[in-house]
């Protein structure tokens, strides 16, 4: 079963309840090395519904925690995405949502070194190989983060390219056709936590844009090309294509509409960035410094 709050996460969006990409034709920044989509594709993470009759999106992406979960739910998610042309990105996240002693470091260390964890990732991947749409796996993301909010952030990297390796391997015997994201949040650390080329096809990133908090810390606006740039370049160095695997942004309506327009044109100062995905939800964990729970849904994030 699963436990609130973050029910919302998974639930809403396994049943398939909607997943577009939120703003369609906008128009391109107005620079001359910009052009607009064409190979790059756009996704949503949208677990209220709001974008589902939109015909302008390739990725739906689900998360889902590797305990306490209903499987379920994921055929009627790749149905949904079946029936639009979508593959689905599936983020696995190496705990439970439940409030458990289960939910530390030490605990899912030592339970991924001893075996623990195996069965939990062959059950899930046994039920994404049965998945009619393609499929990438985007296990234990964020790993370079460094605010504490997952227990598998911040570990020695040796020791998280193991259990990373680990559960790729797991899933390639019984998901052999998926393919594999590894996702940074794009701290200047990153490529220490690299687990190597045979175990990644595509690299995510996560940028998000919150206007307050650019003008408190750097004094001014920052943009999407900005904040996504020094991630992104330091992934470019792998030669995969990369992904902006979660993006949100709140601010004025000037603030929005800049970033809408970034995000919607494929730049070609970016040619490895071969997509993007949008956090369509209120945010689950709450920003440091006071800066509280961003509401990142498009009918919400323009704060005038």
């Amino acid at each position: 079963m699963f436990s609130s709050p973050t029910e919302l996460r998974i639930t809403a969006a396994a049943t398939a309840a909607a997943l577009s990409f939120a703003f369609g034709a906008v128009g391109y920044p107005g620079t001359a090395d910009a052009q607009t989509a064409g190979d790059y594709k756009f996704g949503v993470y949208d677990p209220e519904g709001t974008f589902s009759d939109r015909d302008n999106v390739q990725i739906e992406h689900l998360f889902l925690p590797w305990e306490d979960v209903e499987l379920d739910t994921m055929y009627q998610a790749d149905a949904y995405a079946r029936e639009r042309g979508r593959s689905l990105l599936v983020t696995i996240e190496p705990w439970t949502w439940s409030r458990d002693e289960r939910n530390t470091p030490e605990y899912l260390k030592a339970g991924i070194h001893s075996g623990l964890y195996d069965q939990n990732m062959v059950v899930i991947c046994q039920t994404l190989n049965e998945m009619k749409s393609p499929v990438t796996v985007r296990w234990a993301h964020e790993m370079d983060d460094k605010t504490g909010q997952f227990i598998w952030s911040g570990w020695a990297p040796e020791t998280y390219i193991a259990a990373y390796r680990r559960m790729i391997d797991i899933c390639r015997k019984h998901a052999p056709n998926a393919k594999y994201m590894w996702s940074p949040f794009g701290e200047p650390n990153l490529k220490s936590y690299y687990p190597g080329d045979n175990y990644v096809d595509i690299v995510g990133l996560t940028v998000f844009g919150l206007q307050k908090y650019d003008n408190d810390k750097f004094g001014r606006d920052r943009t999407f090309t900005e904040i996504l740039r020094p991630g992104y370049d330091l992934a470019d160095d792998f030669g995969k294509p990369i992904c902006v695997a979660e993006l949100g942004y709140v601010g004025n309506s000037g603030y929005v509409d800049d970033w809408n327009r970034r995000v919607n044109t494929k730049d070609l100062r970016f040619p490895d960035l071969s997509c993007s995905v949008y956090f369509n939800q209120k945010e689950v964990y709450a920003w440091p410094e006071d800066y509280g729970y961003p509401d990142w849904r498009v009918n919400s994030n323009i704060i005038e």
